[in-house]
């Protein structure tokens, strides 16, 4: 994808109770890229199929610019909105309409459980994608040819995909950036207030529930107390005797479902929490540790390393030289888009 000339133009298909806040993140970033470029870089239409006046899941309806018939010749790329939970009764006409627009050369993502149709359709087979993390398993059990990942979007060549919600935003940041440079997306995740903007290798956070299903109550419960108890790690007794079990069966519970010991699983739940530390905020190194439950910064930085491979201010240090290059190279861009 390269910076055009021309503004952009993308139809979002709205699918019956589609999720309001994953349509409505995607257009509000095109509409922000807009107002902060001071320039029209992008327009969008709604899409719906059979009927203008589509529900979404909270109620409120949308009258659609176009029906599916009718849908204007020059879009640049197409995004079906889903339902926050996968529908298998879509009409197989809406199915072959999809399949027609393929057959266009244009771009075709899904937002939420969107990304199911254009599996459905064949249009995911051999590309990475992703649908939200409820709709995993289908999509992985469904279709056997789409290359299904839990990571928060995926873009891969003309199939733009996410796990809905706030993750259409960071999508569509991500193309504008590849489109228009960082620096402008990088403004447009200011005016959000967001801390940063989520790359297309940040995970969904699944929840353990969801993993593991619901047969296993007190490993959820432990998981819960330690995800309350960062700053002040609980022992492994402890963890067992709020939860009501022996330390025994506890770590039975930890080893039969997550093939860990409960002290591992916790330590590395402290240590994700640092890294995320380290990226999002400006804290101090030993702020960090602090907050993470380590008691002395050497300790910190070792087992950091011993799990991460680099010390927590090498991280730091990556993070930043990563920014300074991505702003320069932004900058070598927009000299050679204005020649």
């Amino acid at each position: 994808m390269q910076a055009s000339k021309k503004p952009l133009k993308y139809g979002f298909l709205l699918l019956p109770h589609y999720s309001m806040l994953g349509f409505s993140s995607a257009i509000e970033t095109l509409h922000m890229a807009n107002w902060v470029a001071g320039k029209e870089l992008y327009s969008f239409c709604t899409i719906g199929h059979e009927k203008k006046e589509i529900p979404s899941n909270t109620g409120v309806k949308t009258v659609s610019d176009h029906l599916t018939q009718e849908v204007p010749a020059d879009l640049d790329a197409i995004f079906v909105c889903g339902a926050s939970t996968v529908l298998k009764n879509e009409s197989q006409t809406l199915e072959i309409w999809i399949q027609n627009q393929s057959k266009k050369s244009i771009g075709l993502g899904g937002i939420c459980t969107g990304s199911y149709l254009l599996a459905r359709a064949g249009l995911l087979d051999g590309y990475r994608a992703t649908i939200h993390w409820r709709s995993l398993a289908n999509l992985r059990d469904e279709f056997l040819e789409t290359i299904v990942s839990t990571h928060l979007f995926e873009v891969d060549r003309d199939r733009y995909t996410c796990s809905g919600g706030t993750a259409a935003m960071d999508m569509m940041l991500f193309l504008i950036g590849k489109q228009h440079g960082m620096t402008l997306a990088s403004a447009i995740s200011e005016q959000f207030v967001c801390e940063r903007i989520r790359t297309h290798e940040d995970p969904q956070r699944i929840p353990l529930q969801a993993r593991i299903g619901t047969g296993q109550p007190k490993l959820v419960e432990a998981v819960q107390l330690m995800e309350a108890n960062i700053q002040e790690p609980l022992s492994s007794d402890d963890i067992a005797f709020h939860v009501g079990v022996s330390r025994r069966h506890l770590e039975r519970l930890f080893k039969s479902n997550l093939d860990i010991v409960p002290s591992r699983y916790y330590l590395e739940l402290r240590l994700q929490h640092a890294k995320q530390l380290i990226v999002q905020t400006d804290k101090a190194i030993t702020d960090i540790g602090a907050l993470c439950g380590f008691g002395s910064a050497p300790h910190f930085s070792t087992t950091y390393k011993g799990f991460f491979g680099i010390t927590p201010r090498e991280e730091r240090t990556k993070i930043h030289t990563k920014n300074v290059s991505t702003v320069q190279t932004d900058k070598k861009k927009r000299r050679l888009w204005k020649k």
